[in-house]
């Protein structure tokens, strides 16, 4: 592989220039009872029993994951960590992380919560995209019965009425900006329906320049074909097809679903099956560059390096607009400061909302850091060898 040899994920001295001794230590902490699945597994099921037995937990999680994961309660909070980012060449994507319901209001109020992001976004220079799941503007029931071909009644014919006019709310505000939109991915009984819509927003919106930008998770088996296929439709109709990548977020929920109801699993068979289509389709889109913008969402250190050889390969500078790379706020700090400071552009999704709120979110993240083979083990020993260091440094300087 041609990696370029000024990145080296292995630089912790870059990669946690940010975090002072007493930050570092916390995370060493975290991330050390992270790397215990058993005691994620407990936590996690002590947490919501806690909070419905209405317990005061709120503090503790506060100063410790919600900490670690999320930028704070209301998008003013996420300011100082936005702009200490910043100070190291990455860009800020805010995500109101507060789950769906099935109520009208709450529709309404994340609605009005993302427009207020794109505002704030427009006047902050360092933020490149902003997010949002449709499941968090419109009913997952709904979505289910569309994706089903099932009739609606006209009461959710309405609620779905003022979805789409949500959506378009949304995205037509970041295309008045010039500010990208990224659409994430949902399970696949509703991803459908999302596709359907995302693609109608491209069509009305991405025929300049991409503004909105579609979320595929490559370990769906037939991901990859979708991908393509996206890509042939928007060509022939001329707009810019605007991509994230990732691996994906649903493995657990699919196959037991796939199981309960009797139809093939969609899930790719095993990881590396999953690896092979996400470099696939990484190749895909840089090959295909000139009419699509790439966000590529991992935490995954040889596809990274794989998307950097292909840039290298195709004479793409490291800082082209056209591809941006992403992690979540709290992970993976090797990969993107490593990667801004060699000059390629990257973002940290920082997600915030109450805290309350958030805590779903919370929850599934920790389990997913002990999901992926290896993840928190890397993360704990990342940090563990940074604080050596600096423990030897400053043993020197006595």
């Amino acid at each position: 592989m041609n990696v370029p040899q000024s990145v080296s994920f292995e630089d912790t001295s870059i990669a946690f220039s940010s975090k002072p001794d007493k930050v570092l230590k916390k995370m060493y902490w975290l991330f050390g009872i992270m790397n215990h699945k058993q005691l994620v597994k407990l936590g996690s099921y002590l947490l919501k029993v806690a909070l419905k037995l209405k317990l005061p937990v709120k503090p503790l999680i506060k100063q410790t994951i919600f900490e670690l994961f999320c930028g704070g309660e209301i998008v003013y909070d996420c300011r100082q960590k936005s702009l200490e980012l910043s100070k190291y060449g990455i860009g800020t994507i805010l995500d109101y992380s507060v789950e769906g319901t099935e109520d009208e209001g709450d529709f309404d109020h994340t609605a009005t919560e993302i427009l207020g992001v794109i505002e704030k976004a427009e006047i902050e220079p360092r933020n490149p995209y902003v997010v949002f799941k449709l499941s968090g503007i419109a009913s997952n029931r709904i979505m289910a019965k569309l994706q089903s071909n099932l009739e609606l009644s006209p009461q959710e014919e309405l609620s779905w009425q003022r979805t789409c006019q949500r959506m378009e709310n949304i995205c037509s505000a970041c295309h008045q900006r010039k500010l990208r939109v990224l659409i994430d991915a949902e399970e696949s009984w509703t991803q459908g329906v999302v596709d359907q819509l995302t693609y109608e927003m491209m069509s009305k919106f991405n025929g300049d320049t991409p503004i909105v930008f579609n979320t595929y998770q490559m370990y769906r088996k037939d991901m990859y074909q979708n991908l393509t296929h996206a890509f042939d439709i928007a060509h022939s109709s001329s707009y810019y097809l605007g991509v994230k990548l990732v691996r994906g977020a649903y493995m657990e929920t699919e196959r037991e679903r796939a199981e309960e109801m009797g139809y093939e699993d969609p899930i790719q068979p095993d990881k590396q099956a999953t690896d092979d289509d996400f470099n696939k389709a990484l190749k895909f889109c840089v090959e295909n560059i000139e009419g699509i913008e790439l966000c590529c969402g991992t935490h995954n250190e040889a596809s990274t390096y794989y998307l950097m050889e292909l840039m290298s390969n195709g004479n793409i500078t490291p800082n082209d607009p056209r591809i941006y790379f992403a992690q979540l706020y709290g992970m993976s700090d090797n990969i993107s400061f490593n990667l801004a400071n060699a000059g390629y552009n990257v973002a940290k999704y920082l997600p915030y909302g109450p805290v309350e709120d958030v805590i779903p979110y919370l929850i599934r993240r920790t389990e997913e850091n002990t999901a992926i083979a290896g993840q928190t083990s890397r993360e704990y020993g990342l940090i563990k060898k940074e604080l050596a260091r600096r423990a030897a440094q400053a043993q020197k300087k006595i």
